[in-house]
């Protein structure tokens, strides 16, 4: 590394291109625009994006048009965060964002994500940082005069290469849990949400994907409430065996570095999806004393706060062993819940219905703030069979599917930590390009 020349970045063929500064009106269909709060974890999240008409988006992309392997950096908020520009991603730049693409001269356009990672990057950061008095900021003008140690082509490409199998395997592992929550969601509505098996029996047909056995237990009418013959809505209160929020220790959690994990309302969104970098602590011996809200296997967590007043945007996850942490806990802003009469998997899909998510927005509390309080969630009605083997018939073919995501996410989060330490060491020297791929071969 003492080799490698240290250059600005614009001397190493890195230009910015920076975004329209104005947001445009948000539409019913179109195309995604991409703002801050989708950049995570090195990636960018288009599940929550809004979209912009066909219009807007050319006009927002004729200034900055994202291409394969650009990377987009945040400005403002979180300054010096940057993600990745896929091959396959189509999408127009917010505000505070800007894209930094390589010529490929003196740095590949495949190895510039690396080189933003760094320490050097964030020692850059730091130096040109504008502290604000709401927010801190980088200039566009300064980022180009980031000075980095750039290795030579060689070098670089054997370090993409290296990291980008991992990431690759960790994309991979995130397309799979799609999937596999994608068949169990489908299952699920087709069962208790839009009844096809009850539809299926009063045509005279039989119920898709399912044996006579099973298909024996729906029955064939409607009540006059549309629901299933002898099926019910019932409030989740009497329901459930847990439901408790976790607290944090008097003065907070800011200063805690290490400990235990406490979990907030940001940190997991959905099954196998966790922000590590949201990660909080509580002591160890605070944690062995806490009376409540000790996350076990299996849990579904519901966020319960956030949101623009009058509106609540629900979250729910479910935790599995080991997933998203051995031990962890949860704060103030987190219930916990489980169930003795049905699966947890069963719970979590429950509760992640756009009904489950419409009464929550109904039941929420507060102007400033809106959120949900134990009273309001045990509110919430779920639909349940008359024949519990209805329910043993769904849990079995449901749970794996639930379970595996978070199976695969926790070799993802291996992965990305093997990604994580190689990167500083590949970038120092200290340990070699040979020595890297044989510890990646091993893994993936």
């Amino acid at each position: 590394m003492a080799s490698w020349e240290v250059m600005a970045l614009e001397d190493a063929g890195v230009e910015l291109l920076d975004c329209v500064h104005k947001t445009p009106p948000a539409a019913d269909h179109g195309l995604p625009y991409i703002a801050i709060p989708q950049m995570q974890n090195g990636e960018i999240d288009f599940s929550a994006a809004r979209v912009i008409s066909p219009e807007h988006f050319d006009e927002w992309t004729r200034k900055a048009d994202p291409q394969p392997f650009d990377v987009v950096l945040s400005r403002r908020c979180n300054p010096g965060e940057t993600a990745l520009v896929r091959p396959e991603m189509k999408f127009a730049l917010g505000q505070n964002l800007v894209l930094l693409r390589a010529d490929g001269e003196r740095v590949r356009p495949s190895f510039l994500r690396w080189l933003v990672r760094t320490r050097h990057w964030w020692n850059e950061v730091e130096r040109f940082l504008n502290v604000g008095a709401v927010f801190d900021s980088l200039r566009c003008a300064d980022v180009p005069k980031f000075r980095l140690p750039i290795p030579p082509l060689d070098v670089q490409d054997a370090i993409a290469n290296i990291l980008g199998a991992l990431d690759d395997k960790i994309d991979l592992n995130r397309r799979m849990n799609e999937t596999l929550e994608a068949m169990a969601r489908a299952l699920f509505k087709s069962w208790f949400v839009n009844f096809d098996p009850v539809r299926a029996k009063m045509e005279g047909d039989q119920p898709a994907h399912m044996d006579a056995e099973t298909a024996a237990l729906f029955p064939d009418a409607f009540d006059d409430e549309g629901l299933p013959v002898g099926w019910v809505r019932s409030p989740l209160g009497g329901l459930l065996s847990t439901l408790e929020t976790g607290k944090r220790p008097r003065g907070g959690v800011a200063n805690i570095s290490k400990g235990v994990p406490s979990v907030g309302a940001e940190s997991i969104v959905g099954v196998g999806v966790f922000d590590f970098r949201k990660t909080k602590y509580v002591p160890r011996s605070y944690f062995d004393h806490m009376a409540k809200g000790v996350v076990r296997s299996g849990d579904v967590l519901i966020y319960k706060d956030g949101g623009k007043p009058g509106e609540l945007r629900p979250a729910v996850s479910y935790t599995s062993k080991k997933f998203p942490f051995e031990n962890f806990c949860i704060n103030e802003h987190v219930f916990r819940a489980r169930s003795d009469h049905f699966s947890q998997q069963f719970l979590y899909c429950s509760l992640t219905t756009e009904d489950a998510f419409w009464q929550m927005r109904e039941f929420a509390t507060g102007v400033a703030q809106p959120g949900l309080n134990q009273y309001a969630l045990k509110s919430i009605k779920i639909t349940l069979p008359n024949d519990t083997r209805i329910l043993q018939a769904c849990e079995e073919l449901i749970g794996p599917a639930i379970d595996g995501c978070n199976i695969i996410a926790l070799q993802s989060k291996t992965l990305g930590e093997l990604r994580d330490l190689l990167l500083p060491k590949l970038m120092s020297g200290e340990i070699r390009v040979r020595e890297a791929e044989e510890l990646v071969e091993a893994v993936t």
